[in-house]
């Protein structure tokens, strides 16, 4: 069936300007993610493993940004007058090598997006068969995303749309299902453990501000995400426009998680910092009277303090303190 929609060059341009307009979003944000992962920390005190992500989204955004400009550089000035049929035709040529070449790296960086909110789901369970069906999701996409880019280098000119309906309706429904359903996990796990410990909780320190970031995340991934496939089934040339989108959205949604998660930990710091220098001085806290020692009985008791600065690490989520039949009082 035919392309409908908008002319394939005008989509090449609201692409590109849209794509521009997010690309600056998210370089603001990767400059915030990089302070959050290496403020008040020593080069062997920051997770390599975050770090390396945050630089390969960046880098894969950045190339596919440059790869897209010299795209409609060659369309629209370098092969405007030489190209058979115009503009048109040659953002419908799939044999073009800018044309594969951008796949490849939108394949590589929605791969990669994934994989990092699958990680997520299995840090904060701590359980390999939470996550053996995104993980199963996650490889069924690789395999007919990379399926699709050689598909799509073997082309010749007049092979039309080689990303064909039923590989791009499944590369897009599985990624779509993958990130659903990992982020679903993710965000039911810390709303169990967030209501088990509220009844007991002796402070105002809550993970819902995560909870709440984790699944804003997942929507605004989604919002994209879908009509991109809906646009792939109906053949519309609106695809293109959504799928150059989708590379810097899939950057901002994990910096978004990365950097709240970050704030919240140096609030809580600081205000932890602030209060224990006011009891231990012996000073008022807002025209309280100094604090006198407790003696508490626990017998048990779990908590998970605080989320990792690493977008749900392992090294700080979870968090979690076990006191079990403690037969002396302890001093809060």
């Amino acid at each position: 069936m035919a392309s409908r929609g908008i002319p394939l060059d005008t989509a090449a341009i609201m692409s590109i300007a849209l794509e521009g307009i997010l690309y600056g979003f998210s370089v603001l944000m990767f400059i915030g993610t990089v302070w959050a992962l290496t403020y008040k920390r020593r080069p062997r005190d920051i997770n390599r493993l975050i770090a390396g992500v945050t630089i390969m989204l960046f880098v894969l955004s950045t190339a596919h940004m440059i790869v897209d400009i010299i795209r409609l550089e060659d369309g629209l000035v370098k092969y405007r007058d030489t190209f058979p049929d115009g503009p048109a035709a040659f953002f419908a040529d799939v044999s073009q090598m800018t044309y594969v070449v951008k796949n490849a790296i939108y394949i590589l960086h929605t791969l990669l997006g994934d994989g990092v909110v699958i990680y997520r789901c299995y840090i904060v369970w701590q359980s390999t068969r939470i996550i053996i069906l995104p993980s199963l999701l996650w490889c069924c996409s690789a395999f007919t995303g990379f399926s699709a880019v050689y598909s799509v280098s073997q082309a010749t000119s007049n092979a039309g749309n080689i990303f064909t309906k039923a590989t791009g309706q499944t590369f897009f429904a599985l990624t779509l299902s993958t990130n659903l359903i990992s982020s679903g996990l993710l965000a039911y796990r810390i709303w169990k453990i967030e209501s088990n410990i509220s009844a007991l909780r002796t402070s105002n320190r809550t993970s819902m501000p995560i909870l709440r970031v984790l699944v804003d995340a997942a929507i605004l991934y989604s919002v994209v995400l879908f009509p991109t496939l809906i646009c792939f089934v109906c053949s519309n040339n609106g695809q293109y426009v959504m799928l150059d989108m989708l590379m810097p959205i899939i950057s901002i949604a994990f910096y978004m998680v990365l950097i709240r998660v970050t704030v919240s930990k140096h609030v809580q710091s600081y205000l932890s910092t602030t209060l224990h220098r006011g009891t231990t001085t012996g000073t008022a806290i807002e025209g309280l009277p100094p604090l006198k020692p407790l003696q508490v009985h626990i017998s048990h008791f779990t908590q998970i303090d605080e989320i990792s600065t690493h977008g749900i690490g392992s090294e700080d989520l979870p968090s979690t303190y076990k006191m079990e039949n403690m037969g002396r009082p302890c001093t809060v």
